[in-house]
């Protein structure tokens, strides 16, 4: 049997309105990390989609005067599924929990749960957050309101069915304790072991005072609660439950278990303590790593469309470009702890990093082979200082990319290219340039930069496809050397790949100067 997949998840989205930059924070982590992934040579499958049912998308649809599928459908095909393409999203899959793949097989699994007594009748009373789509205690709500929305709880009182979620407690502190790097950051682990070991009560796992949902197969008069639904997604979407001959069975052999699951911090307790417990209770192995981001803030306020801080993706885009969007979020804040965003933060970082270090590199290194060497990249040469300090940048880079210490691994990376810059200063290659006896020093220093570009471009290509792709192209690389895609990160240290001869072409600026903010 190959290799298990490297498998990556992002959180199933609510449908209740349209993708906002705190969706696409994470959404476009997931993308970088399983680029990373597959330029290391690994076989990757890297899921996304939309969490349809339950009571907050039936309220949303409602409200706007159309059924809850149509409401779903127009949002996922107009919406979502475009803002992923238009931030070169390269999921695999895009799961709908609307779909009859995933509603078979969450009701056979609910059932196989119920048939191994895992699974009881009850009456739950108590605080519900629709916002949430959550059963809240008491240390959860602030004056009765939820702490995450700040709106007054529904008090429920329904005739449900219930998962023994307490009977798993034991099992799942034995897991955190043996495997530290289940949960992380370190913070989100304590919180969740704080919260296992506060006392855990079972799960009402359906509802029965309304009928967007899936239905429970032995009591059709109820729904299965959303977030049993939701959670199930990282395994119907690869088969469970199939027949192991058939190709969803072969599939979810090869796949699972999930290696991450990303998350934002506010859904962590879903993740890292009902959705192991429901696969402890269905004999399947659990989750790699659950990865609880921190959030977005605008103006000290989590992002969030119901309080307006929700800013759509394009907004920042259509000005900045969408490779400085990837790149921003992924850079200027570590991953795991909140973050503000800054549209003057982001204006600076665009203009000194990208704009100055890297795209200007570039721009003067094409500019002075066309001029001095007739743009044909000039016979190979090896710096050891660089070559050197390239070794460790990859070695770096990668050891934190795959950690998802995103901001680390970049840092690294714009390190080696603020060496580069340095390197291109102190040879001052347009004053040897002046005198015909400084040849081949000259074409030395421009190929070791240029050289030195490759390596950038590799290793910025999971972070700045399109951009990358343009200055491989504009290298004479993809002629050469091949797609860029195809470039195995172990493999990008070693020096000299780019061959003597190939044709540089001087193309649009990879980073032109910003206009004036928006209003």
């Amino acid at each position: 049997m190959s290799a298990k997949t490297f498998y990556l998840t992002t959180p199933i989205y609510y449908v209740n309105d349209a993708p906002h930059i705190g969706h696409a924070y994470t959404t476009v982590a997931g993308d970088v990390l399983t680029r990373w992934h597959r330029q290391r040579g690994e076989n990757v499958w890297f899921l996304t989609g939309t969490d349809e049912h339950g009571e907050k998308v039936l309220n949303t649809a409602t409200a706007n005067g159309v059924s809850p599928q149509n409401w779903c459908d127009n949002l996922v095909e107009n919406k979502w599924k475009p803002v992923w393409k238009a931030l070169n999203i390269a999921n695999d899959d895009f799961i709908r929990t609307t779909e009859p793949r995933h509603m078979e097989r969450v009701q056979r699994f609910m059932q196989q749960l119920k048939d191994a007594g895992h699974v009881y009748a009850g009456k739950f009373e108590g605080p519900y957050c629709v916002g949430c789509e959550e059963f809240k205690l008491p240390g959860d709500l602030v004056e009765g309101n939820c702490k995450v929305h700040g709106k007054p709880c529904a008090m429920l009182s329904e005739d449900n069915w219930f998962f023994k979620l307490s009977a798993f407690v034991p099992a799942l502190l034995e897991h955190y304790k043996k495997n530290p790097e289940a949960c992380q950051p370190e913070s989100a682990r304590n919180e969740v072991v704080a919260f296992l070991e506060s006392g855990v009560r079972d799960l009402s796992i359906s509802r029965s005072s309304f009928d967007w949902g899936i239905p429970v197969p032995w009591d059709t008069d109820q729904v299965i609660y959303v977030w049993f639904d939701a959670l199930l997604n990282y395994a119907t979407a690869i088969g469970l439950g199939d027949d192991p001959d058939s190709q969803g069975g072969k599939k979810f052999a090869q796949t699972w278990p999930a290696d991450v699951h990303l998350v934002g911090k506010d859904i962590l307790r879903f993740h890292a303590v009902i959705w192991p417990a429901m696969l402890m209770a269905a004999g399947l192995p659990v989750p790699g790593k659950v990865f609880a981001h921190g959030w977005l803030l605008v103006g000290g306020e989590k992002m969030s469309k119901s309080k307006l801080t929700g800013i759509a993706p394009e907004t920042i885009t259509d000005h900045f470009g969408v490779d400085a969007f990837r790149y921003y979020f992924l850079r200027a804040i570590p991953f795991g702890s909140d973050g503000s965003f800054s549209w003057e933060d982001m204006g600076a970082r665009y203009t000194s990093e990208l704009a100055n270090d890297f795209g200007n590199l570039a721009s003067r290194l094409i500019a002075m082979i066309e001029k001095y060497c007739e743009g044909v990249i000039p016979a190979v040469a090896r710096d050891e200082n660089l070559a050197t300090m390239l070794e460790s940048t990859v070695s770096s880079a990668d050891s934190m990319m795959c950690a998802l210490d995103f901001q680390g691994g970049i840092a690294a990376i714009m390190d080696f290219c603020k060496r580069v810059n340095g390197y291109v200063t102190e040879q001052e290659p347009w004053a040897m340039a002046k005198d015909p006896a400084n040849k081949a020093a000259l074409e030395a220093v421009l190929y070791n930069t240029a050289e030195a570009i490759r390596a950038l471009a590799v290793l910025l290509h999971p972070v700045m496809p399109q951009t990358t792709q343009f200055l491989w192209e504009s290298l004479g690389a993809q002629a050469t050397l091949g797609d860029i895609s195809t470039q195995h990160i172990s493999a990008v240290s070693a020096w000299g790949q780019l061959p003597s001869g190939s044709r540089v072409t001087k193309g649009a600026v990879l980073f032109p100067r910003l206009e004036e903010k928006p209003e």
